[in-house]
């Protein structure tokens, strides 16, 4: 079943046309990268699926639901995002977390806090001060705040490119690990081909814009290696 579908997906500013004709479908519980050059619509596509930027022609479905019939925030809370850099609050770790559940008037406990941040391997961070956070803890602690809202689908957009090699295959693992357990469905963006294949089942080709390509991760890799 799918649970992202996308139908003539385009998006166009100030004249210039930015995706365009993008028809996508992602599986529940499926990982899918989407790759592509710089500029070719990436990051573009992936803020359209949870609605941080409005499509110009085309819609999404999500569980088989027109998106734009969902309030903006319930469909942030069940299509998580996380972004190249950890956007966290001022404050403390928990407070952080606490923050999506919070929207909904719901508080969460120390233990569920405690629980989340054992998850993305900060245990014992919940007093923690932002400010203290190494790049790879805020990028974490973002995670666990998406992981917060008990989401559907998680999108990620760059989220190891701001980290040093050791961050990166950490983080690596660790969103790996938790979309098993949680059985969750994944969009990742990714200029990097081998973090890409490390990842995703599955990858979605941009180019300029428009999707050229979509299929099982080494078809897609070795008919790009092809002259």
């Amino acid at each position: 079943m799918a649970i992202i579908r996308t139908e003539h997906l385009g998006r166009e500013v100030e004249g210039k046309r930015i995706l365009d004709d993008i028809n996508l479908e992602v599986s529940e519980g499926e990982v899918v990268a989407i790759v592509g050059p710089s500029g070719a619509g990436k990051s573009s596509l992936l803020r359209l699926l949870n609605r941080l930027d409005e499509p110009t022609t085309g819609t999404v479905y999500f569980a088989g639901q027109d998106y734009r019939t969902l309030a903006p925030a319930e469909l942030r809370r069940r299509v998580g995002m996380v972004m190249q850099t950890a956007f966290l609050f001022p404050g403390t770790v928990a407070e952080n977390v606490r923050f999506g559940p919070s929207q909904r008037d719901e508080l969460l406990s120390a233990q569920a806090v405690g629980s989340l941040l054992a998850q993305v391997g900060l245990e014992g961070f919940s007093t923690r001060e932002i400010h203290n956070l190494s790049g790879g803890e805020a990028q974490r602690v973002a995670l666990a705040r998406a992981l917060a809202n008990s989401p559907a689908v998680l999108l990620l957009d760059e989220p190891t490119s701001a980290l040093d090699e050791d961050s990166k295959l950490g983080i690596e693992n660790l969103i790996s690990a938790v979309v098993e357990s949680r059985r969750l469905t994944c969009v990742i963006v990714t200029h990097d081909l081998q973090q890409a294949g490390r990842m995703a089942a599955r990858v979605a080709l941009l180019s300029s814009g428009r999707l050229v390509r979509t299929g099982l991760t080494r078809e897609v890799f070795g008919a790009e290696r092809q002259p």
